[in-house]
């Protein structure tokens, strides 16, 4: 059967509930950078503001912030970006009292089979069976690419440790299935360091026999990268011909490397100012459809915290926002449910080893 997008219903605003709320209170941002008191929070889900007798919904939502009433529409800003005067809609409840409706049953599905109180295996742990998980990516992924979805990467440095994880990224890549790649230095380094030198970490990234003195092997990468300039120029000028980051710069993928205080180098296009690396990825994040986070505990919270389940495409549809989360460690996977991040699907598993298997399983190898 050919994949189809789950339906989205709106609300009933001719219902009572609706009709009867009074206007949202719209209140001055007293100065740069400060909501007012008793703002009202954003959620993952789609929220809705009654303001002039009609109910709008914030297109463009994202957790942790605040909504402004700007030129007519509802707009989402983090407490930073406010601007004295900035109209920010204040109340606390969520069901209309005070023309703020949060709507989290939009793209609600009737459950199949038991439907007990009581029911065995409902969490996602590492006994839990995914085959249903990866066929339903099989199929999300191709719908995406052959319908002009964004999917969206987030990525920790295990994937570049293996010869196998990093060519199966790569034929993605080449494939259509990836829009975007939000990592950190590490991923693009060890990255880099497998492509030039054939190790990460000094390992040699199949036989993952440690190289004599191949502690310098990512040092020496990023030394030669910095000496170049840049990423791009790296790759042409030493002739790279394979790995993640090689195929993304081949087919014109944009990555957002975020800094940590523990970096080595860093890269040149890495973002050292944290609030600069947040805006990078939430421009990515904006048209996002499909998000994917493998093994990165930090960055997968972070991305999960800026991301909502839904997107308002160009023609006024509203769709859902699929959110996975790989990881080996059921403590990361569970810990976006939470932070808040309840749309999150999670896949208890070795991200080497899934990426692999999702290559494969849609042909690419």
């Amino acid at each position: 059967m050919e994949f189809q997008l789950k339906n989205f219903t709106a609300p009933d605003f001719s219902a009572p509930i609706f009709c009867g709320a009074p206007e949202a209170a719209l209140v001055p941002a007293p100065m740069d950078g400060v909501a007012p008191e008793f703002y009202h929070a954003m959620s993952i889900f789609p929220e809705y503001f009654k303001i002039d007798g009609t109910w709008h919904l914030a297109e463009e939502s994202r957790m942790d912030c605040v909504s402004v009433w700007e030129g007519g529409k509802i707009a989402v800003r983090e407490f930073r970006l406010l601007k004295a005067g900035d109209l920010v809609v204040t109340g606390r409840t969520e069901n209309g009292e005070e023309g703020i409706y949060v709507h989290p049953d939009g793209f609600r599905v009737k459950l199949r089979g038991a439907e007990d109180l009581f029911a065995f295996r409902t969490g996602r742990s590492r006994e839990t069976a995914f085959s249903k998980d990866y066929d339903n990516l099989y199929d999300l992924l191709r719908y995406e690419r052959d319908h002009g979805g964004k999917v969206v990467w987030v990525m920790g440095p295990a994937l570049a440790f293996d010869s196998d994880s990093r060519q199966a990224f790569s034929k993605l890549v080449e494939g259509g299935y990836v829009q975007a790649v939000l990592a950190g230095n590490a991923l693009a380094t060890h990255d880099l360091e497998a492509a030039y030198l054939n190790t990460a970490l000094g390992q040699n990234i199949y036989t993952q026999e440690s190289q004599p003195l191949g502690h310098y092997n990512h040092l020496d990468t990023i030394n030669k990268v910095r000496y170049h300039g840049s990423i791009a120029a790296f790759i042409k000028e030493e002739g790279i011909q394979d790995g993640i980051i090689a195929a993304c710069e081949a087919k014109g993928v944009p990555y957002v490397l975020a800094g940590s205080i523990r970096d080595d180098g860093p890269l040149p296009p890495v973002h050292g100012d944290v609030y600069d690396a947040q805006d990078a990825m939430r421009d990515q994040i904006r048209g996002a459809t499909t998000v994917i986070c493998l093994a990165t505990m930090l960055h997968t919270i972070a991305t999960g915290n800026m991301t909502p389940s839904y997107r308002v495409l160009d023609d006024g549809t509203i769709r859902p926002v699929y959110f996975y989360c790989v990881d080996i460690s059921e403590f990361t996977v569970n810990k976006l449910s939470d932070r808040g991040s309840l749309s999150a699907r999670g896949i208890v598993t070795n991200v080497q080893d899934f990426i692999v298997n999702l290559s494969k399983g849609l042909g690419l190898q």
